[in-house]
């Protein structure tokens, strides 16, 4: 099975907490605090891997979690950083936002990218010491680790994109320049996958080619195969367009290069303008006639034109040697630009949705507020400064007030993500 896109999630790992704790050692009194700090949770990083040819093992996994920073410790002991997560993807493959559709790498070369950053370690006590506060009783958790929902689109590297309708010879032409085997036989969409091959001239001259399965009227919005593997040819420099000159199955070869380049420019205008020549195949079945007038027609659309006959290789040799001259003339192959986040635009990503909820179950008022999730965490409700930071929170954001707009009391008892405390005026 041939896959070319999925949908994952992706959380790097939260940073370890900073610890608490004061020096403990004989003969000496009132050891000061020494609570190391957090270590550094594990990045999501995806590596091209040359041996993959698909993204079929992201349809069976798709949740990645990296590993939590180790908590500090006694004696100024910091936290050991998690490791890494690496992920392997096929080359070429560009990861998107799945919300937004926002291009986050492209993954061609063998650079690792780092996706998802790990969160900081928190600090240790030790951190919070000074000449006023000699005893802090509170450290701080760890930062939470970047998540993303990703779409990974396969977009094979290839030079050239052999495109045309089922049937007219592009398997055999690529076969018959290449050292690559698709499946060929007389009969439409045998070629179900897109295949590659590599051109080769001479030692030093060489180009990669690609098979694009068949496509037919419709294909852009989704009819027969071809409307899977359009997202191919956007990377190729040029566009062979393989046509049946001989019109051996009943079709004019001039309305299946208007139908065909009708589903490039349905796909994208940037595909519909790029480079293409034009190889008229199976030559030697046709009349001159038949060949004369589609000479013509291409030729009068301002591409050039190739006679060709990929069952008995006429003229495949001067195509692949005009192919070459094209190809040094034309940019090298099509890089998606990233636009990665910035950290104000992750931050306001984790506190854009402040909203919240109150149920009362069995005389508990249970509060839903994801957002507080991690300030919960920073909370140390036997330091002073502490808790009144959290009550302004929760003042601030019309917690309280919604609280005692449903009857709340001293004294009852209040949860908010899973944190119970009792109501105090």
């Amino acid at each position: 099975m041939f896959v070319d896109e999925a949908e994952i999630f992706v959380k790097a790992g939260d940073g370890g907490d900073g610890a608490v704790s004061f020096h403990r050692e004989k003969y000496i009194a009132a050891g000061g605090p020494d609570g190391g700090d957090g270590g550094k949770g594990g990045d999501v990083v995806f590596v091209a891997d040359t041996g993959m040819t698909n993204l079929i093992d992201f349809r069976y996994k798709r949740k990645y979690l990296a590993q939590k920073g180790e908590n500090g410790g006694a004696k100024n002991s910091s936290g050991k950083s998690a490791p890494d997560l690496v992920i392997k993807v096929p080359v070429g493959t560009v990861i998107k936002e799945a919300e937004s559709g926002r291009v986050l790498a492209d993954i061609i070369e063998g650079s690792p990218v780092v996706i998802a950053h790990g969160g900081k370690g928190g600090r240790g006590n030790a951190r919070f010491a000074t000449s006023t506060r000699q005893i802090p009783k509170f450290a701080k958790p760890g930062f939470r680790g970047e998540e993303f929902r990703l779409r990974l689109e396969l977009k094979l590297i290839a030079d050239v994109g052999l495109v045309g309708m089922p049937n007219v010879g592009k398997s055999t032409l690529i076969s018959v320049l290449s050292a690559a085997r698709p499946k060929i036989a007389n009969y439409h969409f045998t070629t179900l996958t897109p295949v590659l091959g590599v051109v080769k001239l001479d030692y030093e001259r060489s180009f990669v080619m690609a098979d694009i399965p068949g496509l037919i009227e419709g294909a852009s919005g989704g009819a027969g195969l071809g409307h899977e593997f359009l997202r191919h040819i956007e990377r190729c420099r040029l566009i062979v367009h393989v046509l049946d000159v001989s019109g051996s199955e009943g079709r004019d070869p001039t309305e299946d290069f208007e139908i065909i380049n009708k589903e490039l420019s349905g796909f994208s205008e940037e595909l519909a303008k790029a480079p293409m020549i034009v190889a008229a195949n199976k030559c030697d079945s046709a009349a001159e006639e038949q060949i004369s007038r589609l000479r013509e027609f291409v030729q009068a659309k301002g591409l050039d034109f190739f006679e060709i006959s990929a069952a008995t290789t006429q003229g495949t040799k001067e195509l692949a040697e005009s192919i070459w001259e094209r190809l040094s003339q034309l940019p090298p192959v099509k890089r998606f630009q990233p636009e990665p986040f910035t950290r104000e635009e992750l931050d306001s990503k984790l506190i854009r949705d402040k909203s919240f909820s109150v149920e009362i179950t069995d005389g508990v008022y249970q509060v839903e507020a994801p957002w507080l999730w991690d300030i919960l965490r920073s909370v140390n409700m036997e330091d002073y400064e502490s808790l009144q930071y959290f009550q302004r929170v929760l003042r601030n954001s019309g917690i309280i007030n919604k609280l005692e707009e449903m009857g709340v009391k001293e004294g009852d008892t209040v949860s908010i993500e899973g944190f119970e405390f009792e109501f105090v005026f």
